[in-house]
C-alpha cells in the first residue's frame, strides 16, 4: 500500500507547448534519470516512440535486491502494468463486438443474472465506469485476501455481496469490478482463457514478445519485483495475479506497451469506429482509456498501480507520440517525473531536480518531537525519529521517513509532502496537494 496522508486521485495532466522536439536531447533525459537513481527517487525504465520508432528508452535501479544480490534493471525488464490492463480488455471486448458475438447494449444478466443490477448493467456501462458495481479493491476486506489466489466463481462472488454505489448509468465511478467482469465475460464467449485471448488477438498479432497474464514473480525471465524506499529498498507483497484479472493482471515492458497502444490508433486491433468509441469520454472516463490534457492538445492513455509498481501509457495522436513509463519503486512522484520526460521531449522550460537535502545531528531533532493535531483536518500527526532521520506517521496510516531541506523544514517526497516546523511555537505547517495545513503540538 502507498503512504499518504490525503486520499486523493490523481488523472496526470501535463501543460505542454505544441512544438514537436525534432531533435531529442537524450542528453537531459539521460541526466534526469540518472539522478533520479543516484538519490533512490526512482526505479523503472521508459520508452518514447514517435511514428513507430522508439526513440529513447531508459532503465533505472534494480528487478531484483536481496541481501545477496542486485539484479540491474534494464529495457527487457517486466513490469506489472496494473491498470493499464483494462486497455487491453477494452479492445478485445471491441474485438468481439465487431465479430457480432456481443453487443454494447448487451446485458450482465446474460453471463451473471445474481450480479445486482445485472438487468441493467450494459457492456457499455461495464466499459466507461458506468455500472455502479462496488470497487472490490476499496473494501477494507480486500488486503486479507489480495496474496491468495482466487477462483472466477469467488472473485464474482466479491464482486456481488456489494450493494451497489449507484443505479446504472446514472453517474461514473472507477471500479476495478468492471473490468475483472469484462474479462470473465471474453471467457465466457469465447471459451478459451484471458491468457489465450490476450495472446490470439494482441501480443502474437502485432508481436509483443514479453506482453502476458502474470503469475508468480519469476525474475529469471527478467520479471521485476516492486519495492518501496524505507531508508532503504524494501521488497512489496505480490498480489495474486488471479485476484485482478482482466482489470490489472498483465506483465509487460515500456516498449511493449507503446507498441500495443500504436497499433491501437493505427487500426491494427479495432476498427476506427471501435477506437471513436474507446475514446469517447463522458464524465472522465472512456471505455477502457482516459483523455490526458496538454494545452490544447490531447492524448489519450490509462496509468496503473498494483503493488509496488506505477505505471503510464499515453499516445498524442496529433504528434504520433507514444510514452510508456513503468516503475518498481516510486518516491519522487511518476507524474513529476512523466511532466520532465515531456517537458524535454516538448522543448519546455524545465530544471532536472537536484534533490538537496541537509544533514541533521540527531540531538537536533528532539525540538520536532511530538503528536500534532490541526483543526483544518482530522488526522494527528506523530513525530518521531529513527536515528537522525525523522519520522512522521499519521492516524491509522504507515509511517514514513522525512528528508531534511533546509532548517526546520522535511520533505516526503513520495506523496509530495512538506513539513515546516516552528519549534518556538510548538507548531508544524503541512503543505500537500496545493493546502496548508497548521498543526499545534500537543502537551
Amino acid at each position: 500500500m502507498k503512504t499518504k496522508i490525503i486520499s486523493t486521485i490523481l488523472l496526470f495532466t501535463f501543460f505542454l507547448g505544441t512544438a514537436y522536439s525534432q531533435s531529442l536531447n537524450k542528453s537531459r533525459l539521460d541526466s534526469l534519470f540518472s539522478i533520479l537513481f543516484e538519490k533512490n527517487k526512482a526505479m523503472g525504465s521508459l520508452s518514447l516512440s514517435h511514428n513507430g520508432t522508439v526513440i529513447y528508452t531508459r532503465a533505472i535501479g534494480y528487478s531484483l535486491i536481496s541481501d545477496n544480490e542486485k539484479k540491474p534493471a534494464s529495457p527487457l525488464t517486466k513490469y506489472r502494468i496494473g491498470s493499464i490492463t483494462k486497455m487491453f480488455t477494452s479492445a478485445m471486448i471491441f474485438q468481439l463486438i465487431e465479430e457480432g458475438k456481443i453487443k454494447l447494449t448487451t446485458t450482465l444478466n446474460t453471463f451473471f443474472p445474481h450480479i445486482p443490477n445485472a438487468d441493467k448493467i450494459t457492456i457499455s456501462n461495464l466499459l466507461n465506469h458506468r455500472s455502479g458495481l462496488h470497487n472490490f479493491t476499496a473494501d477494507a476486506a480486500y488486503l486479507s485476501y489480495m496474496t491468495q489466489p482466487k477462483t472466477p466463481d469467488e472473485m464474482v462472488e466479491i464482486v456481488s455481496k456489494f450493494e451497489p454505489d449507484f443505479q446504472p448509468n446514472e453517474k461514473a465511478a472507477y471500479s476495478n469490478s468492471n473490468y475483472i467482469i469484462l474479462g470473465y465475460i471474453i471467457e465466457k464467449i469465447t471459451k478459451e482463457p484471458y491468457s489465450k485471448n490476450l495472446t490470439k488477438r494482441i501480443t502474437s498479432k502485432i508481436g509483443l514478445e514479453s506482453t502476458y497474464l502474470g503469475s508468480k514473480t519469476n525474475v529469471n525471465t527478467n520479471e521485476s519485483y516492486s519495492y518501496q524506499f524505507e531508508g532503504n529498498w524494501k521488497q512489496q507483497p505480490e498480489t495474486d495475479m488471479s485476484i485482478p484479472g482482466g482489470a490489472g493482471s498483465i506483465v509487460s515492458t515500456p516498449t511493449d506497451l507503446t507498441k500495443f497502444i500504436e497499433a491501437l490508433f493505427s487500426l491494427k486491433l479495432v476498427s476506427q469506429n471501435s477506437l471513436d468509441q474507446m475514446k469517447t469520454i463522458t464524465d472522465g472516463y472512456g471505455m477502457g482509456m482516459f483523455q490526458i490534457p496538454f494545452n490544447a492538445k490531447k492524448a489519450y492513455g490509462h496509468n496503473g498501480g498494483i503493488d509496488g509498481f506505477g505505471s503510464t501509457l499515453a499516445y498524442f495522436p496529433e504528434d504520433n507520440l507514444a510514452i510508456a513509463y513503468c516503475t518498481n519503486g516510486q518516491v519522487y512522484p511518476m507524474n513529476n517525473i512523466l511532466i520532465g520526460v515531456l517537458s524535454i521531449y516538448f522543448n519546455q522550460p524545465y530544471s532536472i531536480p537536484t534533490f538537496k537535502t541537509v544533514s541533521i545531528k540527531e540531538e537536533d531533532l528532539d525540538k520536532y518531537l511530538g503528536i500534532y493535531a490541526s483543526t483544518q483536518i482530522p488526522l494527528k500527526i506523530t513525530i518521531s525519529k529513527n536515528g537522525a532521520t525523522l519520522i512522521a506517521q499519521a492516524t491509522g496510516q504507515s509511517s514514513f521517513p522525512l528528508e531534511a531541506t533546509e532548517k526546520d523544514k522535511f520533505k516526503f517526497d513520495q506523496a509530495g509532502v512538506i513539513m515546516e516546523f516552528n519549534p518556538d511555537k510548538n507548531e508544524m505547517t503541512l503543505k500537500q496537494g496545493g493546502g496548508n495545513f497548521l498543526f499545534t503540538k500537543e502537551k
